[in-house]
């Protein structure tokens, strides 16, 4: 196995509501190894994104607060890092692309100024150098005409390039690790599937990590190495790509690979029955017990221990303890 690059234990971050306590991410463990791709997996509100932001520490305080565990990058703890020098591993070591394209790209500057500005923050060049650097980024990420679309504004662009111009942006330090949270969303299958094609040249050039946040399990077949399936603030399992699809064991990771459609088959789809539970009023035990089919008294009353039932297969389930 290659060496670690992130690694989280234990995670906790809450959110501090006049509702309540949101445990949005409630302990949760996983690897991030050099090289590879994790799929982090989940229906909305699972706490995916939440977990990404945590590793970047840039949840919003007030009301998110990260209350303990451990987030080691490179053996280092970043959440002893002070903001200082936090910011001097955003970007340039850790970077971020976002879900929407148009809440994170400034609309009163062109693109390649956008881009540049990570480049002069961690980088010792001067402005004409980084707006060079940042030209050739937008060609690394298959704009077209990079050098005349450089002066363009983010309005100018469709869905899937300004989603490209984010990676550009997100990868114009080549960085260790890339956390794309839902690259594909609203976009359509042919651009999908050039962004995943993107995704995968960028990690060869670049030799990078990606963690890739979706609730696209199609997606996590194409791209990812390894798996980490996430429910209302919990890992429940993680195994490599091949053994979720083929052997999968939580009950919940069976739901969602259940619901999948299947193109070449008359079965009917199965949907897993009931709705994620209020993020302020979670159920006792296991939190996935409601929806489980397969639920004794003991998954109501306690909570199942995150454990290793096979090499690198995780799991946090009665049925296996």
């Amino acid at each position: 196995m290659s060496e670690v690059l992130l690694s989280i234990r234990d995670l906790k971050t809450h959110f501090f509501t006049s509702s309540g306590v949101i445990k949005a991410v409630d302990g949760i463990s996983y690897d991030i190894y050099k090289g590879e791709i994790v799929g982090l997996v989940g229906e909305s509100a699972s706490g995916k994104s939440v977990s990404a932001l945590s590793i970047i520490r840039l949840v919003p305080d007030p009301p998110g607060k990260i209350i303990s565990g451990q987030i080691l990058f490179k053996g280092e703890n970043l959440l002893k890092k002070t903001e200082e020098e936090m910011r001097k591993i955003r970007g340039a070591k850790i970077a971020m692309s976002f879900q929407d394209p148009m809440t994170y790209l400034n609309p009163v500057f062109n693109v390649s100024e956008q881009i540049a500005e990570a480049i002069l923050l961690h980088q010792n060049v001067e402005k004409n150098e980084a707006m060079e650097m940042a030209i050739k980024t937008m060609e690394d990420v298959k704009i077209p005409q990079p050098s005349e679309r450089a002066k363009d504004f983010p309005h100018n662009f469709s869905g899937g390039m300004r989603q490209r111009i984010l990676l550009a942006m997100a990868t114009s330090c080549k960085p260790n690790l890339l956390i794309a949270d839902e690259p594909t969303t609203a976009l359509d299958v042919i651009v999908q599937h050039e962004i995943l094609i993107l995704l995968k040249e960028l990690k060869q050039k670049l030799k990078s990590s990606i963690l890739m946040i979706t609730h696209d399990l199609g997606i996590v077949a194409q791209m990812a190495d390894r798996v980490v399936i996430m429910y209302a603030g919990k890992v429940l399992e993680t195994a490599d790509v091949n053994t979720i699809f083929r052997k999968p064991k939580h009950p919940y990771t069976r739901g969602l690979l259940d619901s999948l459609p299947k193109i070449e088959s008359d079965e009917k789809i199965i949907s897993i029955e009931g709705d994620v539970p209020d993020p302020t009023n979670l159920p006792s035990g296991c939190r996935f017990h409601p929806r489980c089919s397969f639920a004794k008294d003991i998954c109501k009353n306690e909570e199942p221990v995150y454990t290793m039932i096979d090499k690198e297969h995780y799991i946090a389930c009665h049925r296996y303890e």
